[in-house]
């Protein structure tokens, strides 16, 4: 796959979205797709999905400092299209992004659902998850495993699922973050493992002092929040001295390649580091 992706706007695959430089503007293009029993459950609500949907894709731009210029859903029609309509209109109101066009099919099988989210950069360069430099620091918007809590709460019927049913993009963030940083994603398979893909398009080793990550579980339950995905908070990199605008947390340093691209207190980290696609 990556040796088809030879446009220079593709990033070689090691970002998730593609940069498009148009005359005096770049457009940042990024596409998602979730799958019914992988990313959502059969049982949600299916205007949680359109949300989350329409979220996971504009947190993509939100790791760019892109502003949302659209929307384009590919949606395989279900039982309740009603409600995924309903909950479609919510998100893209919330954010005031259009929806542009798309598709719509008839299948059978477990549904699954793509959406296509257009941006404009707002400074360039456009930050990449490749630009992380020995001696920056690492930094985090907000806490994980809010994301982890809320699926429990689903699960089990009690208590606030909000955080896994209808996240939130964090696009004033970015746009306020991408002057100042030298690397930046979001977190959406889980910290650790986001860290190691950040490393590796790099090329260095981020250490992570576990103790100052910023978590929504109780303590614990630490471990399992550094892992759990669907958080959507903004891991960056940035000079050790920057100031930002905005409160953000501090959680490791960039340092020198090591036989291993990610340390967890100067050791590597025992088992999963998040959720992998294959």
């Amino acid at each position: 796959m990556r040796g088809l992706a030879s446009h220079p706007g593709a990033r070689g695959l090691d970002d998730d979205c593609a940069v498009i430089e148009l005359g005096g503007e770049t457009l940042i293009v990024t596409h998602d797709a979730m799958a019914e029993g992988v990313h959502f459950l059969p049982s949600q609500d299916p205007a949680d999905v359109a949300w989350k949907l329409v979220a996971s894709n504009l947190s993509d731009l939100a790791a760019k400092g892109a502003e949302p210029l659209g929307v384009l859903l590919g949606y395989q029609l279900a039982e309740d299209n009603a409600r995924f309509v309903a909950g479609l209109g919510e998100v893209l109101a919330h954010y005031h992004v259009p929806l542009l066009g798309g598709d719509t099919i008839s299948a059978s099988g477990n549904q699954v659902l793509g959406l296509t989210a257009l941006g404009r950069a707002t400074h360039r360069p456009v930050p990449s998850r490749g630009g992380a430099r020995v001696g920056d620091g690492l930094w985090l918007t907000g806490p994980v495993g809010a994301a982890l809590l809320g699926f429990e709460a689903f699960k089990g019927g009690t208590g606030d699922s909000l955080a896994y049913r209808r996240p939130e993009a964090l696009l004033r963030q970015g746009q306020a973050l991408a002057p100042l940083v030298t690397a930046m994603m979001d977190v959406s398979d889980g910290l650790l493992l986001d860290c190691r893909r950040m490393a590796e398009a790099s090329q260095v080793t981020i250490a992570v002092d576990r103790g100052a990550v910023p978590i929504a579980t109780p303590e614990a339950r630490r471990d399992e929040a550094l892992v759990w995905g669907e958080d959507y908070q903004l891991l960056f990199t940035a000079p050790a001295n920057t100031r930002f605008p905005l409160g953000v947390h501090p959680i490791g340093e960039v340092i020198q390649r090591d036989t291993e691209p990610v340390l967890l207190d100067g050791r590597a980290p025992a088992g999963s580091l998040g959720y992998e696609h294959r």
